[in-house]
């Protein structure tokens, strides 16, 4: 049976492989041509910005070969394309009329390299995935469905949907291919309108639309009979009523049909807004078709397709490769290469507009019924006979040799380096292995965010301050996983012990006789205060913590002097009760002021700093620290009066 819908976040992550070739981004069709490669440049962006690169591995496929594209079009047909250059296209303008190559399909710099890229992920995914080498195959420059065996047709000229079934086929009694393009995948039903093997399921856009094929009586021939479907959909269908028929009819397709591997083209040009489309999907609608079928956990293949408003195709398929990795992706984009292309909002969301729904209540159930009455008539779970499958795959170099050979190749041409490119790209982060900053949940209770784009730093341990035992860190206790750098560390440390005044005791100063004896002034209170916690250092010059964890390391005469080394004249002296008289009467010139206590209202101006004791400079007596840290609380009145 049918698992229920997951959400997105869920805790069961697939074990994800993401193909992407950089070259794609560097292909155009011709000016002002609605097909633009560039799109995939920017999911990328925001893939890697999301950080969603350390849940999966990446790999750059190898692009298809011309025998490769020859499993399935015409070897004439291939031939034509690897030739064919806006240079000598007027030679070749009989075979252009053949191929349907020229119009909507236009000849440009680098067409075959750039469906060999296209065609080379799709493949390679497949071939992984047969391989049990991952749980899902992401590529995002895939999906071109419209192309069929010897023409090219609505921006498309090798089917690389076609080519990366034929390899799950090797090894895979059925297939299930399911389109949420808002265009027919043509290209792929034509291809396999005569098997049961591969059933093909398709919501589009039926009438006066592109390709102009997909009616719900289009259901196969031969053998394959029953095993297409079409669900003719009109203008401006919503979320709901899309989540509506899309569920149910996967749900019976994958009870009566039982496929071993799924391929879904996740066209982006059903979503609202689009330059070419006419639904009006939000990014989360599109994004649940994604979710119900990675919730059957079944390999899959997931690829792009149609999306003629790029930043909307960019911010849904980061989305939905954040949900098959399993993260949750925050609203607020990141900062990318491409961040002001999503203005004005900056926001990773697709919203739906006030457009209306032409698919009503009555024809969507009609509709359903129909396209789940006629998979009753299918054979249940049909099953193929079992023939001798080829050890090597179609795609050259795509088996665990090649692999063994292509990581010991990598190494030695590396050697100075730790960790490779090819590593890096393969490895893929365990759950819990990166910590956030203990303090980032009550920065963002203060609304105190995270800088988008910055990735959070890797926990590594910090062994300066094993010896610690200042008033901040506890007693003896190491802070573990300290996020600061050395730099910072050492530089943080400079500045708060030369920020510090250390002064020694003065001689006594006359102390101006307060006005009011009997209500205590600010500076009596704070310096009570002070006494009772401590020494502590002057607000003026109080020293803010890094945001991360705080590493109290001091050096030399700086360091934080333990609570119980204080002398008790020190850490537990308070004001002794004094008559008026006492107090309004000038201390002595021979006598010394007595630290940590000095008369009420003084005003004993605070010290230059020419004329300070270096923190640095050794001390001749085994008490220096106490007593630096009782001038501390002798200065603090003063400097609080200033």
């Amino acid at each position: 049976m049918a698992a229920e819908p997951i959400s997105n976040g869920v805790a069961n992550p697939k074990k994800v492989a993401y193909f992407y070739d950089s070259d794609v981004g560097n292909y155009a069709y011709v000016s002002g041509h609605p097909m633009k490669p560039h799109r995939i440049r920017m999911t990328h962006s925001l893939v890697m910005n999301y950080g969603l690169y350390k849940k999966m591995e990446i790999y750059r496929a190898k692009p298809a070969s011309k025998y490769e594209m020859t499993q399935f079009h015409t070897d004439e047909y291939i031939d034509f394309l690897s030739k064919v250059t806006p240079d000598n296209m007027d030679s070749f303008g009989k075979e252009q009329s053949r191929y349907n190559v020229g119009d909507d399909c236009p000849v440009f710099d680098g067409l075959f390299e750039f469906c060999g890229i296209s065609a080379g992920g799709s493949m390679e995914g497949a071939a992984r995935l047969n391989r049990n080498k991952c749980d899902v195959a992401v590529n995002w420059a895939g999906g071109l469905h419209h192309a069929k065996k010897s023409e090219a047709s609505g921006f498309c000229y090798v089917n690389d949907i076609v080519l990366g079934i034929l390899e799950l086929l090797r090894f895979k009694q059925r297939v299930l291919y399911v389109d949420i393009d808002v265009h027919h995948g043509d290209g792929v039903e034509e291809a396999f309108y005569t098997t049961d093997r591969v059933m093909t399921v398709s919501f589009h856009k039926y009438g006066e639309y592109f390709p102009g094929t997909g009616e719900l009586r289009d259901i196969g021939v031969g053998s394959g009979k029953y095993y297409a479907v079409n669900f003719p959909l009109r203008d401006g269908i919503n979320d709901e009523s899309y989540q509506s028929i899309f569920e149910p009819v996967i749900k019976s397709v994958m009870e009566w049909y039982r496929p071993e591997a799924v391929v879904l083209q996740c066209g982006g040009d059903s979503l609202s807004g689009d330059r070419l489309g006419c639904f009006n999907l939000s990014m989360r609608g599109h994004a649940n078709c994604v979710n119900f079928i990675k919730s059957f956990d079944l390999p899959t293949l997931i690829l792009g397709g149609g999306g003629y408003t790029m930043r909307n195709v960019a911010r849904t398929w980061a989305y939905e490769t954040g949900i098959l990795v399993g993260n949750t992706l925050e609203s607020e984009l990141p900062y990318n290469d491409y961040y002001e292309y999503f203005a004005p909002d900056y926001e990773l969301d697709v919203r739906p507009s006030n457009m209306d729904n032409a698919n009503t209540k009555d024809y969507l159930d009609k509709i359903r019924s129909q396209v789940i009455e006629n998979l009753k008539r299918t054979a249940f779970a049909p099953s193929v006979q079992m023939t001798d499958v080829p050890r090597n795959p179609m795609v050259d170099g795509m088996d665990d040799e090649a692999d063994d050979v292509m990581d010991d190749l990598d190494e030695d041409e590396n050697k100075d380096k730790r960790f490779t490119q090819r590593r890096f790209d393969q490895y893929v982060e365990k759950s819990g292995e990166l910590s956030d900053s203990e303090d980032e949940e009550e920065n963002a209770a203060n609304g105190v965010r995270r800088q988008p784009g910055v990735s959070r730093r890797r926990n590594q341990a910090n062994y300066r301050n094993l010896d610690d035992s200042g008033l901040d860190s506890g007693n003896a206790t190491p802070q573990a996983a300290s996020s600061i750098g050395d730099g910072e560390l050492d530089a943080a440390v400079d500045t708060k012990m030369i920020d510090i005044p250390r002064t020694e005791p003065e001689a006594s100063t006359t102390a101006a006789p307060s006005n009011d004896h009997d209500t205590p002034t600010d500076a009596d209170q704070i310096m009570v205060e002070d006494e009772e916690k401590g020494p502590s250092i002057s607000a003026s010059h109080q020293f803010s913590p890094p945001p991360h964890d705080e590493d109290t390391t001091m050096e030399d005469g700086g360091a934080p002097v333990p609570e119980a080394e204080l002398s008790p004249t020190t850490a537990g002296e308070t004001k002794p009760e004094t008559s008026p008289a006492a107090e309004d009467a000038p201390q002595s010139s021979g006598s010394p002021a007595k630290a940590g206590s000095p008369p009420k209202g003084s005003s004993t101006p605070a010290p230059e700093h020419g004329a300070e004791t270096s923190p640095e400079e050794p001390t001749s007596t085994g008490n220096a620290a106490p007593q630096a840290a009782a001038t501390e609380s002798t200065d603090q009145p003063t400097k609080q009066e200033e």
